[in-house]
């Protein structure tokens, strides 16, 4: 099985669970982080007028980083429509990361495998 790891701006995170439900995957986990790309932010002076002082553009960015796990012969399939329906062509679009997955258990149902997925 794989953990694919999505990383995308906000506003297309309904875009990827439309994606996830079409396929059928079971659930995700999605997350607020912040970091920054390679492309290189020009910092711009911007003067506050209530703290008194000078404030600078942020270097970091905010983006939605989804996880979910799915079974290897989804896996392709699924990063290729991701792809196909998240780009636009451009360097800020995100990222997509897949890692392979030993082992999965689910608690509840006491299944584990490709079935603790469902």
């Amino acid at each position: 099985m794989k953990q694919i790891e999505v990383v995308v701006a906000h506003e297309r995170l309904a875009d990827v669970n439309a994606i996830l439900y079409k396929h059928n995957v079971g659930g995700m986990m999605f997350y607020d982080i912040k970091g920054r790309g390679r492309v290189k932010r020009e910092a711009t002076v911007v003067t506050d007028v209530y703290n008194y002082g000078k404030k600078y553009a942020p270097e970091f960015g905010s983006r939605t980083k989804i996880d979910v796990l799915v079974a290897d012969p989804l896996a392709k399939q699924l990063v290729q429509d991701l792809v196909k329906n998240l780009s636009t062509g451009s360097a800020s679009d995100g990222k997509i990361f897949v890692k392979d997955i030993s082992e999965a258990y689910d608690i509840g149902s006491r299944e584990f495998g490709d079935d603790a997925l469902k």
